[in-house]
């Protein structure tokens, strides 16, 4: 039985011991299982709290932001991304400090994350921490030895602590495992040249060129480097590689020519400035700036006349459908007071493209050169048609208008052309100008004058005005001491106006002071107004009055021969006697 007993005993133990064992398992299972429950159970409140705090730092509440990215760090303090987000947090709200602190928090509990090592270096960037921004910068080129985007940045950083030799170096190892690169190149470049050392900066260049044999751009911006420097020879051969790579470059001839203009070797200069002109690849525009660089208004069209006639030529010839080529044609003839010619040109790019307002205005001051006021009429009333608000076509159809006696369209054109005058006061003081001769001309003395007195408010010191206000009040025999003053005003304003000065003579010679109007209206003769009817005919009057009846008559035929004076002039001469 005892037997059996151990028997029973040998066969259960195993089983007791089996069972201690799973019970002893479990229960630690159990606990284990528990622990990773409220560690999950932990972790998923974090969780939601830094969603929570994510979102509100996405809508800008940045202060319920912070609140929830600290309550995530109390239940996790090892939550690197809490740490992250705050340096963000502090660096917007301008903490710096704050924002250093948790970035270099983030860093150390998370050093393998990129991103929380350059958030560290560009805060202390920030703060002016240029070695601590260094020494993280270093870790990440450690780690990523060839990426240029970090390289480059610890390249800069190098910079603004004034270590060229440090940041050409990183430069140098990158360009070893990359090779000759465009950024890399330019970067040194930049760098030899804070260092003042031009001729590594210009070996920059020449080992892109060397790399990249054809590609005429790096040429272009070694020639630009050498003439700055006054290497004369090796911007010039740059040039030609670049016109033997692309002879149809729509910028070598350009920039060849400017480099023999800076030299003063004018013929080369202009010749390639003709190749370039005539480059049809070359846009219109850049040859019209460059016209304007190139030369002076004086130069352009004085001394350098002849080059000018034949650069519009080949402007022509090159883009022979665009306005802009025939109106600086047309420029050219208008300065060279070639007026048929140039209106031509402006009628042509005209009927090309009839939208450009500036053409416009300059046919109607052709026509005003030329005295065709039949043309400018028509013209400026085309011209009304298609821009309505511009105030000047309207005053262009006036003045032909008054010309041609059609006072009453005149009057009309001047009071509509005025109301679209804004934030212009001499053209303002034209339209009342005008208005007031033309006023004058329809005997509507008051309008007239009304007008003159508001040119007269804007511009007191309106020669032209002032001599025709006053001109028009002693016709009239109206307030002539006020007449007087503004008459010497005018002679004042402009002593060598021979108008200015008959002005003043007759309106002493209305005020009986005939010995001074005398000296006055000689004086006018004297200034190119000795073919001047209205003049010659004062003077008649003047000498009469003197009693110098002899000569008196003889100006009043001078008048007559002269042109249209007054309605009295030419009975004052078949009956020899003063009419007023």
């Amino acid at each position: 039985m005892k037997l059996y007993h151990l028997i029973i005993l040998l066969i259960l133990l195993p089983i007791f011991l089996y069972s201690c064992k799973s019970t002893k398992e479990t229960s630690q299972g159990v606990i284990h299982s528990k622990s990773k429950r409220e560690a999950k159970k932990t972790a998923q409140d974090n969780s939601a709290v830094f969603i929570n705090a994510n979102k509100e730092r996405i809508l800008g509440n940045y202060e319920k932001a912070e609140k929830l990215f600290l309550v995530c760090l109390e239940v996790d303090p090892g939550d690197a991304a809490s740490m992250y987000e705050l340096a963000r947090i502090y660096n917007h709200q301008r903490k710096i400090d704050l924002a250093i602190e948790y970035a270099k928090k983030a860093a150390n509990t998370d050093p393998d994350n990129i991103y929380y090592q350059l958030l560290l270096s560009s805060l202390y960037k920030q703060n002016t921490q240029f070695e601590e921004a260094i020494t993280v910068l270093k870790q990440i080129h450690e780690k990523y030895p060839y990426k240029y985007e970090y390289c480059h940045d610890l390249a800069l950083t190098y910079l603004f602590t004034g270590n060229y030799k440090e940041a050409i170096k990183i430069y140098n190892r990158l360009e070893e495992k990359l090779g000759v690169t465009e950024d890399i190149s330019i970067q040194k470049q930049k760098i030899y040249l804070l260092q003042k050392n031009i001729d590594k900066a210009i070996a920059e260049l020449e080992k892109l060129t060397e790399a990249y044999p054809v590609e005429t751009k790096y040429y272009a911006m070694l020639a630009e480097l050498c003439l700055a420097h006054n290497k004369d020879q090796q911007a010039l051969q740059a040039y030609q590689k670049i016109l033997e790579l692309e002879p149809e470059n729509a910028y070598i001839h350009i920039s060849l020519s400017d480099y023999y203009r800076k030299r003063e070797d004018k013929q080369k200069s202009y010749e390639y400035l003709k190749q370039g002109f005539a480059n049809s690849n070359l846009d219109i525009e850049t040859k019209l700036n460059i016209l304007l660089a190139f030369y002076t208004v004086n130069e352009y069209y004085d001394e350098l006349k002849d080059q000018a006639f034949e650069l519009s030529e080949i402007l022509i010839e090159a883009h022979p459908n665009h306005p802009k080529a025939y109106s600086i044609y047309a420029d050219i003839l208008f300065q060279d007071k070639k007026y048929e010619e140039s209106r031509d040109a402006l009628h042509f790019v005209i009927s090309l493209d009839s939208s450009r307002y500036i053409v416009w205005e300059q046919l109607l001051l052709t026509d005003s050169e030329l005295k065709d006021y039949d043309a400018m009429a028509m013209e400026s009333q085309r011209a009304i048609e298609l821009f309505p608000q511009q105030p000047v076509p309207y005053m262009f159809s006036a003045i032909a208008n008054y010309q041609l006696k059609n006072y009453e369209q005149s009057i009309n054109d001047l009071e509509m052309g005025i109301k679209f005058v804004v934030n212009n006061d001499p053209l303002l003081v034209q339209f009342y100008s005008y208005l007031g001769d033309t006023y004058h001309q329809v005997k509507k003395n008051e309008a007239s004058f009304d007008a003159y007195k508001n040119a007269l408010t804007i511009d007191p010191d309106n020669s032209i005005v002032l001599n025709n206000y006053a001109y028009y009040l002693s016709l009239n025999n109206m307030e002539l001491e006020k007449a007087l003053e503004m008459a010497r005003k005018a002679t004042e304003l402009d002593p060598e106006n021979g108008s200015n000065q008959d002005t003043y003579g007759w309106v002493l010679y209305k005020l009986k002071r005939y010995e001074e109007a005398k000296e006055w209206i000689s004086k006018a003769l004297e200034n190119h107004n000795e073919h001047n009817a209205v003049v010659l005919e004062h003077f008649g009057d003047v000498l009469y009055q003197l009693n110098s009846y002899e000569d008196a008559f003889e100006y009043w035929n001078k008048a007559i021969k002269a042109g249209e004076g007054s309605e009295f002039l030419e009975k004052k001469v078949s009956d020899k006697k003063l009419y007023e």
